[in-house]
């Protein structure tokens, strides 16, 4: 089962800081938690979703066509035990934002 961050606001995340390194996410911080990326288990390209588009842009514009990057890893927050308390998580790059999202936790 997964939990899809931040739907009730019309917007697919959560936001969050991202160390990144050169093959994708080393660490992230969610709130006041750090979380250490011990694997990465899945990478893609995806678009938005069309109806989270500006709808007042009118005809074709680069939203339409714009990717954002996805990393689907499975992290565990520092100080804890990776055997015990391993969570899977999908982190979005959002390059024209200049952001990073949270928005899946998998259980």
């Amino acid at each position: 089962m997964s939990r899809v961050l931040g739907e009730a606001v019309d917007r697919v995340g959560e936001e969050v800081q991202v160390e990144r390194g050169a093959l994708g996410p080393l660490q992230f911080w969610r709130g006041q938690s750090r979380y250490l990326v011990g694997e990465l288990l899945d990478s893609w390209m995806e678009t938005s979703p069309w109806w989270q588009r500006d709808a007042g842009s009118g005809g074709a514009s680069a939203d339409l066509v714009a990717t954002r990057e996805v990393w689907r890893v499975e992290a565990v927050r520092a100080g804890r035990s990776r055997t015990d308390f391993a969570g899977v998580f999908d982190l979005s790059w959002d390059a024209a934002a200049n952001r990073w999202w949270l928005v899946r936790v998998h259980d």
